[in-house]
């Protein structure tokens, strides 16, 4: 079984999503890593080079090849906001969204090198925030509050998915 961990940038994927994988004792695949060594260059340098479209397609391609392992995948933010993304997804596993309100991502990503929050206001931000959180709800199997520490949202996904840490590895 394989765990997408979704949401909007900053909402804490890769850290809840390492934590959860301890936890659950199997692998843990940060999306945005594995696209990195998959293309041979930075996000950055992917966006700035072949644009946001190209980029948006190695994230299916990414979860794709992704949805077969077992573990637990901390997707990119834009990763869950394709129907066929989503749709691979759900059929190989769980999506769970990471709900965190905006204030607390839009902290945690203010003086990041992301492309998106470098070309884009917070108001621009809050915006993208809103009309992805939409997306996100529709594309989730569950839903899990992230917005407390990252061991208190572990222990929420573990028990609305109904596994527990004393499970054999997923």
């Amino acid at each position: 079984m394989t765990i997408f961990l979704c949401g909007f940038m900053g909402c804490g994927k890769s850290t809840i999503g390492e934590k959860l994988a301890k936890k659950l004792n199997c692998d843990f695949i940060d999306m945005d890593d594995y696209i990195e060594q998959q293309a041979d260059m930075k996000i950055p340098e992917i966006f700035e080079k072949f644009g946001e479209p190209y980029f948006r397609d190695l994230e299916t391609q990414a979860v794709r090849d992704l949805s077969g392992r077992s573990g637990v995948i901390a997707c990119g933010g834009g990763a869950m906001l394709r129907d066929v993304n989503a749709e691979i997804a759900r059929q190989n596993g769980y999506v769970v969204l990471l709900n965190v309100p905006f204030r607390t991502c839009y902290f945690r990503i203010a003086d990041s090198d992301r492309p998106i929050v470098r070309k884009n206001t917070r108001q621009q931000l809050e915006a993208l925030y809103n009309k992805r959180d939409v997306i996100y709800r529709q594309h989730a199997t569950h839903i899990a509050d992230a917005s407390h520490s990252p061991t208190a949202a572990v222990s929420e996904i573990l028990k609305i998915l109904n596994l527990s840490s004393e499970e054999t590895a997923i």
